[in-house]
C-alpha cells in the first residue's frame, strides 16, 4: 500500500523515525465544476501506491454503478464518499486524504466547485500552504476558477499550482496550454501570490500527475521556457520553510497549567516567532513583562520551539497571565484596539446585518462584538467592489468590526494564526462567518461606526436570550434589563 522503501522490511524503526520527521505538506485541490478535482487525488493516491487492495475492490465494484468513466476504475469514487456525491457526480462536502512519499507527507483537502459551496472551500483552504487550482482544456478559465484563485489568495496561500487538465481531450496540444497559461496570468495581475506554476496533465490518464508523460514532449523541453516538473514533483519541492513568520513571536494562552504549588506554566501553540529560555516576553493586553524559564513540552524540555508546536511557558515572574492573552517579544509592538478592518466570509443561510451582535473567536480569546460597516463587497469573478447593506450566503465583503474590549491585533497575512477569527452566532452557537484581519481602526473610524449600532437588533437579541435560557422571567423584568 505505502510507497516503497528498503527500509520498511530492513529496518522498520528507523524506517518510521524518518517518516516522523518529514516535512508536512497541506494543500487543497480546487476549480470548477466537473474539472477533475476528485479524479487528480484518486490518481495521486493510486499512483503513490496509497490505496489498500481492499479499497481498490471496492471502488472498482462501485464503479459499476456510481462511475462516470465507463469500464474503467473511477478513481474519484475515493474522495467522493457521500451518496449524494455518487449520484450527481460532484464534490459537495470537503474530503480529507493522507499519503505519503519518500521526500514529505501530504494532507489533500479536496474541496467542492459548485458556487453554493463556497464556504466549505474556504475551510478546507484555511489550513492549507499550496493550491492546485484545475482548469479544464476545453474551457479554459472559468468563473469558479477566478472565484477560488481569489479566496485561496485571501486566505493568504503563497503557492498555486495550475493543473490544466483533461489535455488528452485537447490532443495535447502546446497551444492549448500556453492559450490558458496567458488568460490565468492575466487575471492573476490582481493577486498577491508570489509563487504560481502551470502543469499541463491528465488525472484520467495519468499524465505529468505522478509521471512523466510522453504525449507532452514540449513541456520538458528547455528551450520552450517549461518548468517541465510532474505535479507531484512540485509538491514534493516547494519551499515552504519561508512561509512561517520566525520573526514575530506569538503565543497565545490557552490556559494556565497550575498542578502544584512548585510550577506555573502558560500553556498555547506557538502561532508564530521562535521562543527560547532566557528571552525576554510581554503579555498582552496587560504589558507585563517577564523572562522565559523554561520552554516545557510532554517529552521534555525544549532548548527552542518553533511555530505549530504545543509548548508550556515557564516565567521568572508570575505575573497576571489568563485564558486568551498573548505572549509577544518584549521589544515588539503591537496594537491594542477594539475595532479593526477585515475580510470576512459569510457562511449562513442568514445574513450578516450590521449592528447586530456576534460573538467572535480570536485565537484563544472569546468576545462580543459587531460588524459596524461593510465597507464594499467583492465580485469574485471580477474583483470589482460593490457597495451593500448586508451580506449573503457566501458573500465576501470588507467589513468594519469593533468589540466590546481592546485585543492586540495582527495583519492576517503577517500571522495567519493571531490574524484570523470566526463569527459565532450568540442564539444558536453557530459558526456564520470567518474573517481575516487587514488592520487597526483610527478612533474616529471606531466612533464613526459606533454610531450605526442597531439597538433594537441588539434589545432583539438579548430578548431572545434571555428567554431561552431563563423561561420563568416576566417582560418587565426582561425589561429592566435594557
Amino acid at each position: 500500500m505505502a510507497h516503497q522503501s528498503a527500509l520498511i522490511e530492513d529496518n522498520i524503526e528507523q524506517y518510521l523515525h524518518e517518516h516522523e520527521n518529514k516535512d508536512l505538506l497541506r494543500f487543497i485541490t480546487c476549480g470548477s465544476v466537473d474539472d477533475g478535482k476528485s479524479t487528480l487525488i484518486g490518481r495521486l493516491l493510486h499512483d503513490s501506491k496509497m490505496i489498500f487492495e481492499d479499497q481498490l475492490a471496492a471502488i472498482t465494484q462501485a464503479s459499476k454503478t456510481s462511475g462516470t468513466t465507463g469500464d474503467s476504475v473511477d478513481l474519484a469514487l475515493l474522495v467522493d464518499g457521500l451518496q449524494s456525491e455518487r449520484e450527481q457526480g460532484i464534490t459537495i462536502d470537503v474530503a480529507y486524504r493522507f499519503f505519503s512519499t519518500d521526500k514529505r507527507k501530504f494532507i489533500i483537502a479536496d474541496t467542492p466547485g459548485h458556487e453554493q459551496y463556497t464556504r466549505n472551500m474556504a475551510t478546507g483552504a484555511s489550513t492549507a500552504s499550496l493550491a492546485i487550482i484545475l482548469i479544464d482544456a476545453r474551457y479554459g478559465v472559468q468563473t469558479q476558477t477566478r472565484r477560488h484563485s481569489f479566496i485561496a489568495d485571501l486566505l493568504g496561500i503563497e503557492h498555486l499550482v495550475i493543473a490544466v487538465n483533461k489535455m488528452d481531450l485537447a490532443g495535447y496540444s502546446e497551444a492549448r496550454f500556453n492559450e490558458i497559461v496567458a488568460e490565468y496570468q492575466a487575471f492573476a495581475e490582481n493577486l498577491n501570490a508570489p509563487d504560481i506554476r502551470f502543469v499541463p496533465l491528465s488525472a484520467l490518464e495519468g499524465d505529468n500527475v505522478v509521471n512523466q508523460s510522453e504525449h507532452t514532449p514540449w513541456y520538458f523541453a528547455p528551450s520552450h521556457g517549461h518548468s517541465g516538473e510532474t505535479l507531484l514533483s512540485i509538491l514534493e519541492s516547494v519551499e515552504l520553510s519561508r512561509d512561517r513568520n520566525l520573526t514575530q513571536l506569538r503565543l497565545p494562552v490557552q490556559y494556565v497549567n497550575r498542578p502544584n504549588l512548585d510550577f506555573r506554566g502558560y500553556c498555547g501553540t506557538l502561532a508564530a516567532g521562535i521562543v527560547r529560555p532566557g528571552q525576554q516576553v510581554k503579555a498582552l493586553p496587560s504589558g507585563k513583562t517577564a523572562t522565559v524559564e523554561r520552554v516545557v513540552t510532554y517529552d521534555g524540555d525544549l532548548e527552542a520551539a518553533y511555530p505549530g508546536q504545543a509548548i508550556t511557558l515557564t516565567l521568572d515572574d508570575e505575573i497576571d497571565i489568563s485564558r486568551g492573552d498573548w505572549l509577544v517579544a518584549a521589544s515588539e509592538e503591537v496594537p491594542l484596539s477594539n475595532a479593526f478592518s477585515a475580510d470576512v466570509v459569510w457562511m449562513h443561510e442568514d445574513a450578516l446585518t450590521p449592528g447586530r451582535l456576534y460573538d467572535f473567536k480570536l485565537a484563544t480569546r472569546d468576545l462580543s462584538g459587531q460588524v459596524c460597516r461593510i465597507d464594499y463587497q467583492v465580485d469574485v469573478n471580477t474583483l470589482e467592489h460593490h457597495a451593500t447593506d448586508s451580506l449573503a450566503l457566501n458573500a465576501i465583503a470588507r467589513c468594519e468590526i469593533e468589540l466590546t474590549a481592546e485585543i492586540p491585533v495582527d495583519d492576517y497575512r503577517q500571522s495567519p494564526g493571531t490574524g484570523s477569527f470566526i463569527v459565532v452566532d450568540r442564539l444558536s452557537n453557530v459558526t456564520v462567518g470567518a474573517g481575516m484581519i487587514r488592520g487597526v481602526l483610527a478612533a474616529g473610524d471606531a466612533n464613526a461606526a459606533e454610531q450605526t449600532t442597531d439597538w433594537a437588533a441588539f434589545e432583539r437579541d438579548l430578548n431572545a436570550l434571555v428567554r431561552k435560557h431563563f423561561p420563568h422571567w416576566e417582560a418587565r423584568d426582561i425589561s429592566s434589563l435594557l
